[in-house]
């Protein structure tokens, strides 16, 4: 069940894909290789397709990284982004080189005719642009201490550069306003949903490390995608990119926005529990997304995995299948019903293949439907 009516916004395409007017919320992230050496920056790319992520954005901070654009398109199936700072040549040559989209951040592009010459030559190529607007890049931002006029200051700035765009007939837009502040970036988001309907692009930008990154993007998305604002969306996380994929993917199933083909449910733990679930769990986890398919599997595949007996046999029973746990042992259940006895050390194993059994059962439900 949904909880909320996404905002309408125009659709915009992008490669392959399309963000706003009611397509599903993609989830993008970026590389952060060298994107002057291309073939390390396309296996990284293929790790991200392999994760679930549906476009990927790659730095340009020079002409020569620019130059790859096209030897990179041509080795990935994603839509792929340009980023694009300081330089305007710098995305120009990432526009004849074939890019999919540009990102750039208005406040340091440089002067209006620059910004113009980025547009007309975008437009002639059908290439959409992001306007990101920054709070970091942002100076009259830091004028306020309050995120109300913060988050105002973001929005005056994305408005005054989508004018510019605007004024040239270029209307395939994306917009972000990015804080690290989850109060100033809500506002922001919600703010400019008021005014214009141009397609959203949401994060907490700069959000940290796997663990207090992930918490702090949940809260901020969470709270966006819940008042039915956004499009697409990145959490930004300094790990590898793959995390901010894995990471988005939950946020958007927690919502019922996205499938990451699989929802566990896993008991906390206690004094009751009489296996190791903790490392059974975290096995489990990273030996199951790499399964082929599991992400095409919508609703998801509800696996439990619990250790004693409290509420494992109701959690499990409740589950598409799961197991609970006993002394040296636990109960396979599969569609509420017991199946087998299984020894701790074969847990994940059978999960897996019991994974693998439920995909086959769902494809062939579908293809024969």
């Amino acid at each position: 069940m949904k909880f909320f009516k996404r905002e309408q916004t125009k659709k915009i395409r992008v490669g392959n894909i399309f963000i706003g007017g009611g397509a599903p919320i993609s989830i993008q992230s970026m590389t952060n290789t060298d994107t002057k050496n291309w073939k390390n920056t396309v296996n990284q790319i293929k790790q991200l397709e392999e994760a679930g992520c549906e476009i990927v954005r790659v730095s340009l901070p020079t002409i020569e990284a620019a130059q790859n654009i096209s030897k990179i398109k041509k080795n990935i199936r994603i839509p792929l982004v340009a980023d694009v700072h300081f330089d305007h040549l710098i995305a120009l040559c990432a526009i004849e080189q074939g890019v999919d989209k540009l990102r750039i951040n208005p406040g340091n592009i440089g002067s209006k005719s620059k910004i113009y010459t980025v547009a007309k030559a975008a437009k002639k190529a059908h290439i959409p642009i992001r306007i990101g607007v920054n709070l970091g890049s942002l100076k009259s931002a830091h004028n306020f201490s309050d995120s109300t006029s913060r988050a105002r200051s973001l929005v005056n700035s994305a408005t005054e550069h989508i004018e510019i765009l605007e004024k040239l007939d270029f209307y395939d837009i994306v917009v972000s306003l990015k804080a690290s502040n989850i109060e100033t970036t809500v506002e922001a988001y919600k703010l400019f949903a008021k005014k214009r309907s141009y397609p959203l692009h949401l994060g907490i930008t700069e959000a940290g490390s796997v663990f207090n990154g992930n918490i702090k993007s949940a809260v901020g998305l969470g709270i966006m995608l819940y008042n039915g604002i956004g499009d697409t969306i990145r959490v930004s996380l300094t790990a590898d990119p793959v995390e901010e994929v894995r990471a988005a993917y939950s946020i958007l199933q927690s919502l019922n926005l996205k499938s990451s083909g699989l929802e566990i449910i896993s008991c906390p733990t206690c004094s009751r529990t009489e296996v190791d679930l903790i490392k059974i769990v975290s096995e489990f986890e990273k030996k199951v997304y790499s399964i082929k398919d599991l992400k095409k599997i919508s609703p998801p595949i509800k696996v439990a995995l619990m250790g004693c007996v409290v509420n494992g046999p109701g959690e499990a029973k409740d589950a598409d299948f799961g197991i609970a746990g006993g002394k040296n042992c636990g109960l396979l259940f599969e569609n509420g019903k017991i199946v087998a006895k299984i020894h701790p050390d074969k847990w994940v194993s059978v999960l897996i293949d019991t994974v693998k059994k439920f995909i086959k059962l769902r494809n062939s439900a579908k293809n024969s439907a």
